[in-house]
């Protein structure tokens, strides 16, 4: 049985038509149920975005019903802005009552056509084996054949399990309660180093949900399977929630096309390997944005005022 689909959406209706268009395309996506979650707007404006996009998705719901291109369209139209985070981890709770697995994209990942193969058959391949805690569609890294581990969980595109999910992942709302029990080595581990300050992230309010699964994969020292090409591309960096990039002073290293064929795995021992980690924290550098010639300058004059 193929794993269902959590799509979260808010107020980028073409960005939403590019994730589901590609979703539809997928080699599973007639086997696949996929819940659709809306987030309501925050004012008048936000509010005629997100009407936008669920005109679109009613319309894709009927599409549906005639042509069989998912299993099932559930639309879940959130009254008012509950935020991405609730809205995330929300809807994941609410996929895991009926279902033992979960597939999570945002309305701006883009699949390979071989994405949901992908991932069914990683959820399948380490059911039972519980130190596998999450399967990534996006890798930093092109490392060549089929998958590697590591404990540094992407959120583009991803999958686990309801036992994992319940048992380990906890939405702090401090600091000081996301890093109970660990060390300053943990903290320097986690960050490799200090080239992925990902802990930065724990300032925020409400804090990510992503940085409190990181955090609770690598307290729980569990592993995140990874392909060795993308699975997606993100189309939403310069309009994101957590992250912006300007083209004009900074480009994405990892702005890759997904990979456009199978993507073979076999079942091997869950462990991570010291030179795909040392890569990792080269690759991770800046979060993998890298300045252009203008770029280069205003970084230049903002250091010499600040």
């Amino acid at each position: 049985m193929s794993a269902p689909v959590a799509l979260f959406v808010y107020n980028r209706a073409d960005n939403t038509r590019q994730t589901l268009d590609a979703l539809m395309a997928n080699t599973l996506a007639s086997e696949t149920d996929v819940y659709v979650f809306s987030d309501g707007g925050r004012d008048e404006r936000s509010w005629a975005q997100v009407n936008k996009v669920r005109k679109y998705l009613h319309a894709v719901q009927q599409q549906v019903e005639h042509d069989h291109r998912l299993k099932s369209l559930t639309l879940v139209l959130r009254p008012e802005n509950i935020y991405l985070e609730r809205n995330i981890t929300e809807g994941i709770a609410e996929v895991f009552k009926a279902h033992d697995t979960v597939v999570v994209l945002e309305d701006d990942i883009v699949t390979s056509p071989y994405f949901l193969q992908y991932i069914n058959d990683a959820l399948t391949l380490y059911r039972d084996e519980p130190k596998v805690m999450h399967i990534s569609g996006f890798t930093n890294l092109e490392t060549g054949g089929g998958a590697y581990f590591t404990p540094h969980m992407s959120g583009w595109g991803w999958a686990t399990w309801r036992d994992r999910w319940l048992q380990h992942f906890r939405h702090y709302t401090s600091e000081e309660e996301a890093l109970d029990g660990m060390t300053d080595d943990d903290c320097q581990r986690i960050q490799y180093g200090g080239v992925f300050p990902c802990l930065k992230s724990l300032k925020k309010r409400p804090i990510p949900w992503d940085i409190c699964w990181e955090i609770a994969i690598y307290k729980a020292g569990g592993l995140c399977l990874t392909p060795s090409h993308t699975m997606v591309r993100n189309i939403g960096l310069t309009s994101g929630t957590h992250f912006r990039s300007f083209r004009l002073l900074q480009c994405y290293e990892f702005d890759r096309e997904p990979l456009q064929s199978p993507l073979l795995l076999e079942k091997v021992e869950p462990k991570a390997d010291p030179a795909i980690e040392a890569a990792f924290a080269h690759a991770i550098r800046d979060w993998g944005i890298r300045y252009t010639w203008l770029g280069r300058i205003v970084r230049t004059v903002y250091h010499w005022f600040h």
